[in-house]
């Protein structure tokens, strides 16, 4: 199986298993387990880069808003309601990016291996967030 099969299967497998609450672990750990080390999202492009040993691997989503905009400065509150709203099945993801990016996040990227999520604002503000370790069995690689 090569890396661009063994992400696609893992993509596949973790939005048809992961639980409403607490989805983005689990989603995390078939992405760990495809062999995914980085996952770089540029939130207004909805681009999402997957970084692998094998190689990089983009997708690219619809924007979320298309022409200029002015980006909103970094509001950590904001962000961290929009993150607990979304672990709480409360959203859906493409309503969290929306949240996000509102909240003045431009990009962020998920670490697998260190288990974080570092968000950036458009001045280089940070915030990082880690999120719980979760076992997927069933996926076979």
């Amino acid at each position: 199986m090569t890396a661009q099969e063994r992400l696609q299967t893992a993509m596949d497998f973790a939005i048809k298993n992961r639980p409403t609450v607490g989805g983005f672990p689990y989603l995390a750990e078939c992405m760990r387990q495809a062999g995914v080390n980085h996952n770089l999202w540029s939130v207004l492009a909805m681009q999402s880069t997957y970084m692998m040993h094998e190689g990089w691997f983009i997708n690219q989503g619809m924007p979320l808003i298309t022409g200029m905009v002015a980006v909103q400065k970094f509001n950590e509150t904001e962000l961290i309601s929009a993150i607990r709203t979304d672990q709480e099945g409360n959203s859906t993801f493409s309503e969290f990016l929306k949240a996000a990016w509102d909240a003045g996040v431009v990009m962020y990227d998920v670490d697998f291996a260190q288990r974080t999520v570092t968000y950036w604002g458009s001045n280089n503000e940070q915030y990082v967030e880690e999120y719980s370790v979760v076992e997927v069995t069933e996926l076979k690689f």
